[in-house]
């Protein structure tokens, strides 16, 4: 296939430019192809319901009737996560282009690297909230989805937590989204009464994401990043595939190899994005939580596939795997380190409906749901399906931020700079509810300093999952590497978690109401 034939997927702030250009067109066909979607009858295979639900709820299988499971069919903490979501955005390509009129419309990317994300936040085509199509005002369809049927919290039988009713309308930060109880909704209420001005609540949103995005730390009178773009940069780096695509094996690489700057994965920029969407503002020397309360809905695993945002920041995810492929020379085959951690079904969450528990993962592991038919015969998706993204699905990215060389110069280690770095294991989630961030901090000098935030994507309730329950343990390691050795001489550490109750544990008040420890700190 050549590339004058490939399908061009392109930023959202492309699209944005050619309509205020004059050339309305594409983005009008795209705001046509997602209203058409969402529009669809919630048992519709190509509707929006369905395709978004595909990723926790409402479609979590026997993850409510047998605990051994997680539930939906989303793959995180596993080297499935790039490829399982790559293909998820083939099938909501492929929805959007079964719209009538919509047939050569390609799902784009949020840039989040790009220059206007780092300064202006998300693109405004995402966030506006009424669009004009075919003369008449519309509500937006890329600013949110209202649920055109219920879902319901099997998990935690006693109190629906995280069940939602028809007519919900997904939020975002600084908005709360928890309406599944009587307490829950209460609280909403009044949370949400205090934000009751849009557009403001965007100007908010884009703050917070801009925060995450560049945020720094100064270290012996220079500047040293420690924000998501940084993250983003660093994972290009990965040397193989098996740590490049997830948290359980980056965590073990990094373990294995004190003394080194810790190698960064696809999944740990994601997450961070998803809960600056969902809730969570960047952490900071201060309070870094004025707006306690914020739920929305990208900042859970399961709900987040609801938001059509998440398709736009998973493209882009998606565009930065292919850029590694490149980079690295993996654009026609992938290596997965047999046996490691990440490799197996009970790694990070747990199997997933289709996949059996305790089950070794590979190219040749299904991509459930999706399928496709070969000679006649549907067959279950693999990674084998997707790997070249030109060769075997017929499209390609136009070009964005992280492919210019000078983009990608980052600090090597230098003579005199610390060789170190922090090791937090041990996390127990099972006491936390949701997503949550592992903070660390550096005090040098009568100072406190930021060095690092590790933003941890999970479920509202882990309970319903046997697997999570004995794969519980969550890492977290930070590179000491921008601060001169000789400042981190009689420097102490400390280590925050913060989750939707506020902070667990910090590295003074280590235990939680059991007494047990909920996490280790090692220098080393």
């Amino acid at each position: 296939m050549t590339t004058q034939t490939l399908r061009i997927r392109r930023s959202i702030q492309e699209l944005q430019d050619a309509y205020t250009q004059g050339n309305k067109k594409p983005l009008e066909d795209l705001m046509r192809a997602w209203k058409g979607v969402k529009e669809l009858p919630p048992d519709d295979p190509r509707s929006f319901f369905k395709l978004g639900g595909f990723h926790g709820e409402p479609f979590r299988g026997a993850g409510w009737g047998n605990a051994s499971y997680w539930g939906g069919y989303c793959n995180h903490g596993n080297v499935l996560f790039p490829t399982w979501h790559r293909m998820y955005l083939v099938k909501l390509e492929e929805a959007l282009r079964g719209v009538p009129g919509c047939e050569d419309v390609t799902l784009p990317y949020w840039d989040e690297t790009s220059e206007e994300s780092t300064q202006k936040g998300i693109p405004w085509a995402l966030t506006v909230k009424d669009f004009e199509l075919d003369g008449e005002s519309i509500p937006n369809p890329l600013r949110s989805f209202v649920f055109n049927q219920a879902i319901v919290d099997h998990i935690d039988h006693d109190k629906p937590s995280y069940s939602k009713p028809k007519g919900y309308e997904t939020v975002r930060y600084p908005l709360s989204g928890l309406v599944g109880s009587k307490e829950d909704l209460a609280a909403t209420r009044l949370h949400n009464k205090r934000y009751s001005d849009y557009d403001k609540n965007v100007e908010l949103l884009n703050a917070n994401v801009v925060n995450w995005l560049n945020s720094i730390i100064i270290v012996d009178d220079k500047p040293v990043s420690t924000h998501v773009a940084d993250k983003y940069k660093s994972c290009l780096e990965a040397p193989n595939y098996t740590v490049f695509s997830n948290n359980s094996s980056a965590a073990q690489w990094n373990g294995e190899r004190p003394g080194t700057e810790p190698v960064v994965p696809l999944e740990e920029p994601h997450d961070s994005i998803h809960l600056a969407v969902g809730g969570f503002d960047y952490p900071g020397a201060t309070d870094y939580s004025p707006i306690d309360g914020a739920n929305g809905d990208m900042g859970e695993n399961d709900t987040a596939g609801l938001d059509p945002i998440f398709f736009f920041h998973h493209c882009n995810v998606d565009r930065v795997f292919w850029l590694w492929q490149k980079r690295q020379g993996f654009t026609d085959h992938l290596d997965i380190i047999a046996g490691y951690p990440g490799t197996n079904s009970v790694d990070g969450q747990g199997a997933t409906p289709g996949v059996a528990p305790n089950s070794w993962l590979g190219l040749e592991s299904p991509l459930a749901p999706f399928k496709q038919v070969e000679q006649g015969r549907e067959r279950d998706c693999t990674s084998l399906d997707c790997i070249n993204i030109e060769r075997q699905l017929g499209f390609t990215y136009s070009k964005g931020s992280l492919e210019d060389p000078a983009e990608l110069e980052r600090m090597t280690l230098k003579a005199g700079r610390g060789t170190q770095a922090l090791h937090v294991t041990g996390i127990n989630r099972a006491p936390i509810r949701g997503s949550f961030l592992v903070s660390a901090f550096a005090n040098i000098g009568g100072k406190r300093h930021h060095v690092g935030t590790r933003a941890v994507l999970s479920r509202w309730n882990v309970s319903g999952c046997a697997n999570c329950q004995t794969h519980l343990e969550v890492q977290a390691f930070f590179g000491l590497h921008a601060f001169p050795e000789k400042l981190l001489q009689g420097a102490t550490y400390e280590v925050e978690i913060r989750g939707r109750d506020g902070v667990l544990a910090n590295h003074a008040k280590q235990t939680g109401p059991t007494g047990k420890r909920l996490f280790h700190l090692e220098v080393k």
